[in-house]
């Protein structure tokens, strides 16, 4: 599923124009986005909890030559799938 496969289930359950439900879309993901960049939990009821993790610099390999390259510290977005996801997926 993308983003235009879900703005379509969205436009028909809610009797929305596809390019309106496109927006919503949109936003929702922009709103989660933003959120994220400001460091803050993103906790959605029944679905799970998206949450910033910071990842140290370390050293790596470069898979072709061997050489070591250093790895920059990062920011990554984690997601843990809350219980009723992880029901459904696996009941």
């Amino acid at each position: 599923m993308n983003n235009n496969d879900l703005a379509e289930r969205i436009a028909a359950d809610h009797g929305l124009t596809k390019a309106d439900a496109r927006k919503v879309v949109d936003s929702v993901f922009a709103a989660i986005t933003d959120a994220a960049a400001q460091g803050d939990e993103i906790s959605l009821n029944g679905f799970g909890k998206f949450k910033v993790k910071a990842s140290a610099a370390r050293e790596g390999r470069n898979p072709s030559t061997g050489a070591t390259i250093q790895i920059a510290a990062s920011k990554k977005l984690g997601f843990t799938a809350a219980k009723a996801v992880k029901d459904k997926l696996n009941g």
